[in-house]
C-alpha cells in the first residue's frame, strides 16, 4: 500500500516531465483535497497509508493535472475572500488581484442601502463578496454566459442577488450607484503568450478583448448611472494611460490606477458627475 510520501514523490516527478509549473505544490493540493486535509496536514503524517481506492482517484487527478488542466477545475472550487467558489471551465478561475480587488471595494462602500452591478459577472466572485460584505446592497449579476451565470447562481447559496443574462449594459433598466467590471482585457497577440494551463482550459471569449469593452462602457454607461456613481474596473497591465484616454470627458472624474502587487496596472476607478466641469 502506497504512503502519502512515495504518492507526492511519485507525482511530482511525474508532473515536473510534463512541464507542469510548481509541480511539488500541485501534487499536494490534489492529495490534501483528495484526503479532505490542510496541505500542512500531510508534512505531520507522511508515512500513512492511502486506501487503494483513493490512490486510483488521485492517479487520474495527476493524469488530468499533467495534461495542464488548472487545480481549480480538477478540485471545483476556490476560497475568494470569505466565500466557496464553484468553478468550471464555462468560468475563469479568480485571481488574486480580483480578490484584491474585491476587497478594495467593499472597504471603500458605505454600509447602506446602494444599487451595485457586477458586469461580466463570471464565477460571481465580485458581486458575491461585495454582498457579503455590504448586505444592505442590491446587487446584480450578469454575464452573456448562460452557463457562467448557472455557475453564479450556484455560487450564491443563501445571499440575495438578481441575475440577468446579456451582453454588457443590454439587460439592465434603471440606474446604478456603483459599477464593477473585470471584462476580458487581453489582447489576442497576449492571448498566444498564455500558459497552456489558461489557453487550453479557460474560456477564450472571458479573456480577450483588449480595450473594446472599455471604449463601449465609456459610451454606454452614463444613462445607466447616478450622480456620483463609483466604478470599479479590473484592468491588463500597463493599460492605466489609455483608460484615462478613453474616459477622457469631463463627467468622469477621480480617474485613478492602481498598480497590483507585481507592480502592474491592474485596477482603474471613476466617478461619475454629469454637471462636473
Amino acid at each position: 500500500m502506497r504512503n502519502i510520501r512515495e504518492l507526492i514523490s511519485l507525482s511530482t516527478d511525474y508532473l515536473e516531465k510534463r512541464g507542469v509549473l510548481h509541480p511539488r505544490r500541485a501534487a499536494e493540493e490534489l492529495l490534501a483535497h483528495l484526503l479532505k486535509r490542510k496541505r500542512m496536514e500531510l508534512y505531520f503524517d507522511y508515512d500513512a497509508p492511502v486506501e487503494e481506492k483513493e490512490v486510483q482517484a488521485y492517479r487520474e487527478m495527476i493524469r488530468r493535472k499533467g495534461e495542464k488542466e488548472p487545480l481549480a477545475y480538477i478540485i471545483g472550487h476556490v476560497e475568494f475572500l470569505e466565500l466557496k467558489l464553484k468553478v468550471t471551465p464555462a468560468t475563469l478561475i479568480p485571481r488574486q488581484e480580483t480578490e484584491i480587488l474585491a476587497d478594495l471595494i467593499i472597504k471603500g462602500l458605505p454600509e447602506k442601502e446602494l444599487t451595485v452591478w457586477d458586469l461580466c459577472s463570471g464565477s460571481g466572485c465580485l458581486g458575491l463578496s461585495i454582498k457579503k460584505g455590504r448586505p444592505l446592497a442590491h446587487v446584480v449579476l450578469s454575464d452573456i454566459s448562460p452557463e457562467a451565470l448557472s455557475v453564479a447562481k450556484e455560487n450564491a447559496s443563501d445571499l440575495e442577488v438578481t441575475f440577468l443574462e446579456g451582453d454588457l449594459l443590454e439587460p439592465f433598466s434603471g440606474k446604478a450607484d456603483v459599477i464593477v467590471c473585470n471584462p476580458p482585457y487581453i489582447t489576442p497577440e497576449e492571448y498566444e503568450d498564455l500558459e497552456d494551463e489558461v489557453r487550453l482550459y479557460e474560456p477564450k471569449r472571458a479573456l480577450v478583448g483588449g480595450l473594446d469593452f472599455y471604449r463601449r462602457l465609456a459610451k454606454e454607461l452614463p444613462a445607466y448611472l447616478n450622480e456620483g456613481a463609483k466604478i470599479f474596473f479590473e484592468i491588463g497591465a500597463n493599460q492605466g494611460p489609455a483608460l484615462k484616454e478613453i474616459f477622457f470627458e469631463s463627467h468622469w472624474t477621480q480617474k485613478k490606477c492602481e498598480k497590483d502587487w507585481s507592480g502592474h496596472d491592474r485596477f482603474f476607478f471613476l466617478e461619475y458627475h454629469k454637471n462636473f466641469h
